[in-house]
């Protein structure tokens, strides 16, 4: 399974910063919890197909958490999908999706099924095939809200080749009934019991998608033993009394269900627009749990990188900007290729932006020091050294009085993680 974060903003979106969604990649399938506005963009911007979204998990009716469900209904229609598509939300998402398509008359090429959960249910399968199943439970927010846990169910063990061949058990339908957990006979009458040929079970991947809550049991048990556990952290232990006010969970009550539950890995998004730099909270869930990621949008989280790492590969990025930085393309291009390597390099005297060379300095410039012959270098005398300008003098002050801000604290992110751990 590959998780990939699509938006990781909590109630407003901000310049870096998308409405809730997250998808999860298995087997060329994508399912989607939650559907925030934009999510199809960001979806391509992943690298993930539209057309291969199989099921769409509504948490709860914030709009922040499904004003993206219509629009991605109806770019399925024009890339005439013929699939069918599952939704599953609470009660009343049938309602609203069919009087929005009834309202725009829209016929859609697709049949829709959906699942509606009742608001008093303790958990339900709200989806079951061959080889996975997804659980939900209902959380503790200030309205009906509900969790998902995705489990793929266990796989067979792997038959012994070797033990196999020296039996006499060549064909394929042999080795199929026996994985199957079929005992089998052989041409000579000898039953092959399949618990001698076939190792254990495997345990399959699992993910649990816990949003919009406070600390409660059932958070715990979605949770329980997942190899990634996506769990909102809104806000830092200093606002905790807001975060239950308004039915949140902070850094901390994130660490502390993945504490509880003994996952593999947290990964803690649905962050705060007051949170310019999110490792306020990431410091917050390590001192209580590890490890622990920051959701980052569009970077995949991979349950086997060894198989899966490539699969999905992100068209775009997304880099916060501080002011003070170079927030217009440079005309340097020798400086554009570094690559953000911090240097900078003075412009010669008398260049402009207009003239400026791939070096920086001015084509006149360029161009005298080639028809220079004596290869010698023109010396700069010290009376023509440029003044150097004092930005703690009034006039300069003055004169940028209308153009200075202060700069905005925000902290890049930086590979502080390993990211091929699963």
């Amino acid at each position: 399974m590959i998780i990939v974060p699509l938006g990781v903003a909590s109630a407003t979106p901000t310049a870096v910063r998308h409405l809730p969604s997250v998808a999860l990649w298995r087997e060329g399938d994508v399912h989607l919890f939650d559907c925030g506005e934009n999510t199809q963009m960001r979806m391509l911007q992943a690298g993930l197909k539209r057309s291969k979204i199989e099921n769409i998990f509504i948490s709860h009716f914030d709009v922040d958490h499904f004003s993206g469900l219509i629009g991605l209904l109806s770019t399925l229609q024009l890339q005439r999908r013929d699939r069918a598509l599952n939704i599953i939300g609470p009660k009343g998402i049938k309602e609203y999706v069919e009087w929005n398509i009834n309202f725009t008359n829209t016929e859609l090429s697709y049949d829709l099924s959906f699942v509606e959960v009742e608001e008093d249910f303790e958990s339900q399968r709200v989806v079951d095939e061959d080889e996975y199943y997804v659980e939900a439970r209902p959380l503790n927010h200030t309205k009906f809200c509900m969790g998902f846990r995705f489990q793929e169910k266990d796989k067979p063990g792997k038959v012994d080749a070797e033990k196999a061949e020296a039996l006499g058990i060549t064909d394929d339908a042999q080795y199929k009934a026996l994985k199957a957990g079929e005992d089998i006979e052989l041409a000579d009458g000898k039953v092959i019991k399949s618990y001698d040929i076939v190792g254990h079970p495997r345990p399959g991947d699992s993910f649990a998608y816990i949003t919009d809550t406070k600390y409660c049991p059932n958070a715990v048990k979605l949770a329980m033993n997942t190899n990634i556990l996506y769990h909102e952290a809104t806000f830092s232990e200093s606002l905790a009394d807001k975060a239950s006010e308004t039915g949140h969970s902070t850094s901390g009550d994130a660490a502390r269900v993945a504490t509880e539950a003994q996952t593999k890995l947290l990964v803690i998004g649905h962050f705060s627009a007051r949170y310019t730099n999110p490792f306020v909270l990431l410091r917050e869930a390590r001192a209580k749990f590890f490890p622990a990621w920051l959701a980052t949008e569009l970077r995949p989280i991979y349950t086997n990188p060894a198989q899966e790492k490539g699969i999905v590969q992100q068209k775009v990025y997304i880099k916060e900007i501080d002011e003070k930085s170079d927030s217009k393309p440079s005309r340097n291009k020798s400086y554009d290729k570094g690559g953000g390597s911090g240097k900078r390099f003075r412009k010669r005297r008398g260049s402009s932006d207009r003239g400026d060379d791939r070096r920086g300095g001015s084509r006149r410039g360029s161009q005298s020091r080639r028809d220079d012959s004596s290869g010698e270098r023109r010396r700069r005398r010290p009376d023509r050294q440029p003044k150097e300008r004092d930005y703690n003098s009034k006039d300069y002050n003055n004169d940028n009085q209308s153009t200075s801000r202060p700069p905005k604290h925000i902290t890049p992110r930086t590979p502080f993680d390993n990211f091929d751990r699963f």
